[in-house]
C-alpha cells in the first residue's frame, strides 16, 4: 500500500533514488551526500523516531508507534512528543553505571594523551588507520582530537564531535556493512552480506567495536541505534521470538502462526531463503535441513533454528570481531550488570529530546535569565523545530545529538557534568556561536522572535568546524 502514498507525490528531487528493502519497504538514497533514509524527501517533516505511517484497508492513513506498540489516526507530528529521562529503571541504572565506571580499567599512570588527527572529508579511513595502529593502553588515555585545518583545542567538545561525525559515517548503510531493519525507522542491523561489499569487513567490525567501547569509556555517545538482538548478542543473551517482533513483524506473525497451528500443510523444511543481491538462495538451518520437513512435533525446533540463523549464524564472524574490538577497551564481562535496553542508553543516549527537561537544566550568563524575552523566544523556536532539528541544534552546541540516560542534568562538559548554557553576546546582525567544550551557545539579543529563529536555523545548517575559544 506504500504505492498509494507515493503515487500523488510527484518526482523525487534531483539526486534522489527510491529503492526497496528485501521486505518490500521503500527507502531513499541521496547520491549527493551518499546517505540513505526512510523519509520520502517529497513529504513534509519526517515522523518522530519509531513511528511509521500505514494505509488502512478503507484507504485512511494511520500511524504506528513501535515503541509503545500502539496505533492512532492522528499524525504524531501535530503533537508534542516528549520522552526525556522518565524511564522506570533510571535510578537503578545510575547505581549500575556508577559501579560500572568505578571498575573500568584505569588509563596508564604516565602523562600523555591519545592524539588522533583526521580530515573531515576522510574521517572514516583516517580514524580507522589511527585507532587500529595504537595500543589498547593508548586508546584509554585522554583523547586529543585534531581536525586537520581547524585550530580548535580539544577540551572535550572535539572528542564528542569526532564520535558523532565518525559514527554517522561508519554506520551508514550506503557502504554495505550495515543495513536498516525491516521496521523501526533508522534502526540498524549488521548486513549478513557485508563480506561481499568489503573484503576487509571483519577488521572494520573490530574497529567499530573499539569505537563503541571508547565512547563508553570516555563518557561519550555514538550516533547509531541498533536492533535489540544486537545488544543481546553483545551481552551474550539468547535471542527469543519476541525479539523478532521488533525487527520483522511479518516473519514474527508467520512463526507465531506455526506455534498456534499445525504447519504440515505448508510443506516447510528446516531451511530458509534469503535474497543475495537479487538471487534467492536457500540455506539449511541444520545439517541436511532441506530434507527435513517441519511437522507439528518438531516445529519448536524449527523456530529456534530459524531465529538462531537469522540473528546469530549469518553474522557470527562480524559479531565476534565487534565484541573482540569492544573487549580490547572494556572487558565484556563488566557489561553483565546491564540489560539490553540499558546498554543501548549507555552507548547511544536518549532518542527523543525533552524540551522541558532541557529548559530545567539550563543556566544563563551575561545578563540573560529564564524569563528574559530573548531566552523565551529561544525556547519557543526550539519547540517549533522537529526532533531531528533539535538534535542538530544540540549537536551544534554540545558536539553530540544525544542526551545521556538520566537527561540533561548529566550533560557532560570538559570537566565532567556541565549544564547547557545560554550567554548574551553580540548584536542583531551576528549569528549564534557555540562552545562545545562548555555546552554554551552565545546568543545575540535579537530584536524579534523571527530574526532569532532564522539566525539560529542558519547557524545550525550553514556553519561547521571549530575555532579556538
Amino acid at each position: 500500500r506504500s504505492d498509494v502514498l507515493f503515487a500523488t507525490l510527484g518526482p523525487l528531487p534531483e539526486g534522489y533514488e527510491m529503492r526497496y528493502t528485501r521486505y518490500g519497504r521503500p527507502f531513499f538514497i541521496n547520491h549527493r551526500t551518499q546517505e540513505t533514509t526512510w523519509h520520502d524527501p517529497r513529504q513534509e517533516d519526517p515522523l518522530p523516531m519509531g513511528w511509521e505511517m500505514r494505509v488502512h484497508s478503507d484507504g485512511r492513513v494511520f500511524y504506528v508507534d513501535h515503541a509503545t506498540k500502539s496505533t492512532q489516526w492522528e499524525d504524531p507530528r501535530k503533537n508534542k512528543v516528549s520522552s526525556g529521562p522518565a524511564i522506570q529503571y533510571s535510578r537503578d541504572y545510575k547505581v549500575k553505571y556508577e559501579n560500572f565506571k568505578a571498575h573500568l580499567p584505569k588509563p596508564p599512570t604516565s602523562n600523555g594523551k591519545c592524539e588522533i588527527k583526521v580530515k573531515r572529508a576522510s574521517i572514516l579511513t583516517d580514524s580507522f588507520e589511527a585507532v587500529m595502529s595504537k595500543q589498547t593502553e593508548d586508546l584509554r588515555r585522554r583523547l586529543w582530537i585534531v581536525f586537520a585545518g581547524e585550530p580548535g583545542l580539544d577540551y572535550g567538545g572535539l572528542a564528542r564531535e569526532w564520535f558523532y561525525a565518525l559514527s554517522r559515517d561508519m554506520f551508514n548503510p550506503y557502504y554495505g556493512l550495515w543495513e536498516y531493519s525491516a521496521i523501526d525507522n533508522y534502526t540498524l542491523q549488521i548486513n549478513p552480506n557485508s563480506g561481499l561489499c568489503d573484503p576487509d569487513h571483519e577488521r572494520f567490525f573490530n574497529f567499530f567495536g573499539k569505537i563503541c567501547a571508547m565512547a563508553v569509556y570516555h563518557g561519550k555517545l555514538v550516533d547509531g541505534f541498533f536492533i535489540r538482538p544486537f545488544y543481546k548478542l553483545i551481552l551474550g543473551k539468547p535471542i527469543t521470538l519476541e525479539d523478532m517482533a521488533e525487527v520483522d513483524i511479518e516473519t514474527y506473525n508467520s512463526l507465531k502462526w506455526i506455534i498456534d497451528n499445525d504447519p504440515e500443510d505448508l510443506c516447510l523444511t528446516f531451511s530458509a531463503q534469503e535474497d543475495k543481491f537479487g538471487e534467492m538462495v536457500e540455506t539449511p538451518l541444520v545439517a541436511n535441513g532441506d530434507q527435513i520437513e517441519v511437522t507439528n512435533f518438531n516445529k519448536m525446533g524449527y523456530i529456534k533454528a530459524y531465529i538462531d540463523w537469522k540473528f546469530v549464524k549469518r553474522i557470527s564472524s562480524q559479531v565476534k570481531c565487534f565484541k573482540a574490538g569492544f573487549n580490547d577497551i572494556i572487558p565484556l564481562r563488566s557489561l553483565a550488570v546491564f540489560d539490553e535496553n540499558e546498554l543501548e542508553y549507555l552507548m547511544c543516549g536518549i532518542t527523543q529530546i525533552d524540551v522541558e527537561d532541557w529548559c530545567t537544566y539550563t543556566e544563563f550568563k551575561g545578563g540573560y535569565s529564564a524569563t528574559h524575552h530573548v531566552v523565551v523566544w529561544f525556547w519557543k523556536a526550539v519547540r517549533s523545530f522537529d526532533n531531528e532539528f533539535r538534535a542538530r541544534l544540540l549537536q551544534f552546541v554540545t558536539g553530540t545529538s544525544r542526551v545521556p540516560m538520566n537527561g540533561f542534568r548529566e550533560l557532560q562538559g570538559s570537566n565532567g557534568p556541565q549544564k547547557f548554557c545560554i550567554e548574551k553576546w553580540g548584536s542583531n546582525q551576528d549569528l549564534p556561536r557555540a562552545h562545545t567544550c562548555f555546552n554554551r551557545i552565545d546568543l545575540p539579543p535579537y530584536n524579534d522572535y523571527h530574526t532569532l529563529r532564522e539566525k539560529l536555523r542558519v547557524a545550525v545548517e550553514c556553519t561547521g568546524g571549530f575555532d579556538i575559544d
